[in-house]
C-alpha cells in the first residue's frame, strides 16, 4: 500500500501544507516510525503526506480503511491498533462517516496510552490543505500560548457575535485549559490544520447562534449556515431550546444531542486561534480553528480536561465575528485579536 501511494499523482499545491504536516506540526525524525490511515477518498492527499514522510527517510505504514473493514467503521481495526503501538508518529487523514466517532476513539486512547505525537485530520480537504494548513504555525503557537496563559487565570468569558450570540461561560480552575495550535507534542494529539485553546466549562448559559458550521457528519450535509443559523438556548450547560429555518438540520440536530444523558451538555469551550483561516469554508476541521468561540455539545475530553462525565457524542458549532472578554478586559473585537490593545 506504501508503494501504491507514493506512485499516486497529486496537486503541487498541497505539497506546502504536507510539508507544514509532517515537518513543522510533527516534526517527523528519520529515526522515527509512523502509522498513516486515510481512505480512499482522501487519497491524493496521502499520497501528498507520503512523499513528505519518504523526504525525512522515517519508517511508515499505511492504511486505507476501505481495505480492511466495511464502512461506516464499528470499531477501529485491530491491525491498526496493532500497528499505532509500535509507532511514535500517527496520522488519521480521512472523511468520516455516521457513527464513527466510537471508533476513532479506540485509536486515540492508543494514542493517548502510548504518548504518540497524532495528528487527526478528519474530513480534509484539498482546500483546507492550501488554506488552514498553509498557516505559520509556529505564530499560531505563540499567540495560542498567550491566550491560554491568560485564560488560566479568568473566571469568566463573555462572547457576543453580530448574528445573536451573548454567552457567558464560569470557568474552573481544576477544568484544565488546553492549547492545540498544530504544534503536536506525546502529551496531547491535535487537529490539523491547528489552532485553538479549549477547557470544558464549569457552567456555561445564554444564547449561541451557530451561523458558522455545526461539527460531525452534518457538516458535510449542511456546510455554511450563514443564511439558515441555529439558534440554541443554553441553561446551565444544557440545551434548552433549539430553532432554524432548516427544519430537517433542526431535527437531525436535536436527535444528535439526544443520543444520551450528557450528548445536549456543553463539554467543550474554545477559542480559535488559527490567524490563517479568515473565512467560513463549510468543512468544521478548519472552520472551528476560524480566530472565534465554539462550543461542543458531548464528550468533554475529560482525559485531559480533567471533567468527570462522559458521552459518546460530540458535535462542535462554530460562529462567526466575535467579540470576547476574558473577566473584564476584551480580548477580541469584531473577529480580530487585540494584542496591547491594538488589533492584531
Amino acid at each position: 500500500m506504501n508503494q501504491h501511494l507514493s506512485q499516486i499523482d497529486f496537486d503541487p499545491a498541497l505539497r506546502p501544507g504536507a510539508f507544514n504536516a509532517v515537518n513543522v506540526c510533527l516534526r517527523l525524525q528519520p529515526e522515527e516510525r509512523l502509522t498513516l490511515i486515510t481512505d480512499e477518498a482522501t487519497s491524493e492527499i496521502a499520497a501528498a503526506l507520503v512523499s513528505e514522510i519518504e523526504k525525512v527517510g522515517s519508517r511508515y505504514t499505511v492504511f486505507v480503511l476501505e481495505n480492511l473493514m466495511p464502512r461506516p467503521l464499528v470499531h477501529m481495526p485491530p491491525a491498526i491498533l496493532d500497528d499505532l503501538q509500535k509507532s511514535d508518529v500517527s496520522i488519521l487523514a480521512n472523511i468520516t462517516q455516521s457513527g464513527e466517532l466510537p471508533s476513532r476513539r479506540e485509536m486515540t486512547n492508543v494514542v493517548n496510552r502510548h504518548k504518540i505525537r497524532h495528528a487527526h485530520m478528519v474530513n480534509i480537504n484539498k482546500q483546507i490543505m492550501r488554506e488552514g494548513m498553509g498557516a505559520d504555525f509556529n505564530l499560531v503557537d505563540e499567540l495560542s500560548m498567550k491566550l491560554v496563559e491568560k485564560a488560566r487565570t479568568t473566571k469568566v468569558i463573555r462572547a457576543q457575535s453580530d448574528g445573536g450570540t451573548d454567552i457567558e461561560a464560569e470557568l474552573s480552575p481544576s477544568l484544565e485549559w488546553l492549547k492545540t495550535s498544530g504544534i503536536i507534542s506525546p502529551d496531547k494529539w491535535g487537529n490539523l490544520p491547528g489552532g485553538e485553546i479549549f477547557t470544558s466549562p464549569y457552567n456555561l448559559n445564554g444564547v449561541f447562534v451557530v451561523d458558522g458550521v455545526v461539527g460531525d457528519y452534518l457538516c458535510q450535509k449542511y456546510g455554511d449556515l450563514e443564511q439558515t443559523p441555529l439558534t440554541i438556548e443554553i441553561v446551565n450547560s444544557r440545551i434548552k431550546d433549539l430553532q432554524c429555518a432548516n427544519k430537517e438540520l433542526l431535527t437531525e440536530f436535536a436527535r444528535y444531542t439526544s443520543t444520551d444523558e450528557n450528548s445536549d451538555r456543553v463539554g467543550e469551550f474554545a477559542i480559535g486561534t488559527n490567524i490563517a483561516v479568515k473565512n467560513i469554508i463549510g468543512h468544521i476541521l478548519q472552520d472551528e480553528k476560524l480566530p472565534g468561540i465554539h462550543i461542543a455539545f458531548g464528550h468533554p475530553y475529560p482525559e485531559h480536561t480533567h471533567q468527570v462525565w462522559d458521552s459518546v457524542t460530540h458535535i462542535d458549532c462554530v460562529g462567526r465575528n466575535f467579540d470576547i472578554w476574558m473577566d473584564h478586559e476584551q480580548v477580541m473585537k469584531a473577529g480580530k485579536f487585540l494584542v496591547n490593545g491594538s488589533h492584531n
